[in-house]
């Protein structure tokens, strides 16, 4: 019982205990595999965040030496990813200024906000409202991020200085640079020549770590060409291991970082859930989203207290891990660890590499999250879905990545509302030599009972659509061709009913009875009756208003109306 305990809280001590020896091997080869990855991602997202390069790689090794701990997937790599970044900027920047401490040090408090909204999340069991971000949101908020992140990575590409925020006033800036002759051609050739052997390298046959390979060449090009002066380089890395970095900050720039807080948390645990869940899917296990919410939790404090920046799930680095054959989460750890070794052996090797470098490894990483394909798919099934795809992805890339989300959010409730609002409604009746009752507009010729209207509503009642609710009986009353004694609703589909619906019913119900017709339902669940009675109509709608089943209650009608 104690180990069922631990294993629940600590899932990497559960997988420790039942370690298996043939697992060894496999987990160091891709542990020293995936570092060959983490050290220029790392470093690049830190960049692309607005931080220094060096608290990449500490965002790199804390977090998944947490999450292994506390992690309830095997092989999901946390750690800095491209998705992200823009957030962070945009979050961190304004407030630190000029001041790469003060960055640091604002990112750090960040991780930690994320981090305690992602554990009292755990605690509260808020694992679903990941579903607030429907597919053509995620989809729409990625493409926008693409956008975004690779247009500020261009003038690092290019050896370009622009200054500007927002998306078009940094395209302006870009191209006024780029009309003036300001293109660096040295950052841009070793650029172009980066991203030409990482593209490259994705379309061999064979699995090869094209990233390295582009980091290694561009340091080798540089250092034997004597190019260090003629371009921007990301410099020689403080020696040393990720330490706190917490220092000089007020009340006020914590609280100016709740808000970001709360939205970037909820876009790394749908990014980190998404992934965690696939993957386990794969292996036919299942993950629990409020556990990895808490880890992810954890994940974030830890790397915030030392040095690091926000994280999630990185679907960039996780397939790394998984294609070179990870068992366990001792990849992540042995990976971690290599870094470390890097950084206390051999910070220095990275005074030869260019910026653009990094800006070419964000590009790549940014250009897989395009996906124009389910947009293209949408169009042709759900128009409203396509137009929150293509909202999202404005907003994102042209307002911000939290306004934009915000408003994506807003709209896809709005467009929850409106089919709630106007659902399907019909009429039904028998059909020949079919059971049970069908919709007549789709079989028109359905037989009625004379004297009886089955009306069906395809949506819970609440304020918004009463009225609408109401209207449909009286049309189907009014356009009934005999007088109508009674109306059963059927009521399976409606699965809510709040106070103001409720009132609409007891209005349509006197409405009715002042023309000599019964309002009584059939089929109505459990739930929604004791609702009616905790609001008190249960005096109105008595138990003879009630009928298990459609047929039940039309054979009452026809027992006490003699009717055919």
């Amino acid at each position: 019982m104690r180990h069922d305990w631990i294993n629940k809280v600590l899932p990497g001590v559960g997988v420790a205990r039942g370690y298996k020896r043939s697992w060894l091997k496999s987990d160091l080869v891709a542990g020293a595999v995936l570092s060959a990855a983490l050290v220029p991602a790392g470093m690049a997202y830190a960049e692309a965040s607005g931080l220094p390069a060096v608290n990449g790689l500490y965002a790199s090794v804390v977090p998944m030496i947490f999450y292994a701990v506390f992690g309830p997937s095997r092989v999901v790599i946390v750690g800095p990813d491209s998705a992200l970044a823009p957030m962070i900027a945009a979050a961190i920047l304004p407030l630190a200024g000029q001041d790469p401490e003060k960055a640091v040090t604002m990112a750090g408090v960040l991780a930690i906000l994320i981090g305690l909204f992602l554990i009292a999340g755990r605690v509260f069991k808020l694992g679903f409202v990941t579903g607030l971000l429907s597919r053509p949101i995620r989809v729409g908020y990625l493409n926008g991020i693409a956008l975004a992140v690779t247009v500020s990575q261009l003038p690092r590409l290019l050896g370009i200085d622009v200054s500007a925020d927002g998306l078009f006033e940094r395209l302006t800036s870009l191209a006024d640079a780029v009309l003036s002759g300001g293109i660096n051609p040295v950052a841009l050739a070793v650029g172009a020549g980066s991203l030409a052997v990482i593209i490259a390298g994705r379309f061999l046959p064979w699995q090869v770590p094209s990233v390295l390979f582009a980091v290694a060449g561009s340091i080798a090009v540089v250092a034997a060409l004597g190019l260090a002066g003629q371009l921007p380089m990301v410099g020689a890395l403080p020696q040393g291991l990720p330490a706190p970095a917490l220092g000089g900050i007020g009340m006020n720039d914590v609280l100016s970082l709740v808000g970001p807080a709360a939205g970037i948390a909820l876009i790394a645990f749908a990014d980190t859930s998404t992934l965690s869940k696939s993957l386990a899917a794969r292996r036919g296990v299942r993950v629990n989203g409020n556990e990895e919410m808490g880890a992810l939790g954890i994940a974030n404090v830890a790397t915030g207290v030392l040095g690091g920046f926000p994280v999630s799930g990185s679907s960039s680095r996780t397939p790394i891990v998984l294609d070179a054959g990870a068992k366990t989460q001792l990849s992540g750890v042995v990976a971690a660890l290599l870094v470390v070794l890097f950084m206390v052996a051999a910070p220095g090797v990275t005074a030869f590499l260019p910026t653009a470098t990094l800006a070419a490894v964000v590009i790549v990483a940014a250009s897989s999250l395009v996906d124009v394909r389910t947009l293209v798919r949408l169009v042709r099934m759900s128009r409203l879905e396509a137009l929150l795809l293509v909202v999202t992805f404005l907003g994102v890339a042209f307002i911000g990545v939290l306004p934009g989300i915000a408003v994506a959010i807003g709209l896809s409730l709005l467009a929850f509302v409106q089919r709630a609002w106007d659902p399907y409604r019909t009429e039904l009746a028998s059909v020949a030599d079919v059971p049970g009752f069908h919709d007549l507009d789709r079989h028109p010729e359905g037989r009625r009972v004379e004297g009886l209207v089955i009306a069906r509503f395809d949506a819970p009642l609440f304020f918004a659509n009463g009225e609408v609710f109401a209207e449909h009986i009286h049309g189907l009353v009014d356009a009934a061709p005999w007088p109508v004694k009674w109306v059963i609703v059927a009521a399976e589909p409606i699965t809510g009913l709040d106070t103001t619906a409720l009132d609409e019913l007891i209005q349509l119900d006197d409405e009715l009875a002042q023309d000599g017709i019964s309002l009584v339902f059939a089929e109505m669940k459990g739930p929604i009756k004791d609702r009616l009675i905790r609001f008190g109509a249960s005096a109105r709608f008595t138990e003879d208003h009630f009928f298990p089943t459609l047929r039940n209650a039309v054979q009452s009608y026809k027992s006490i109306t003699g009717a055919d």
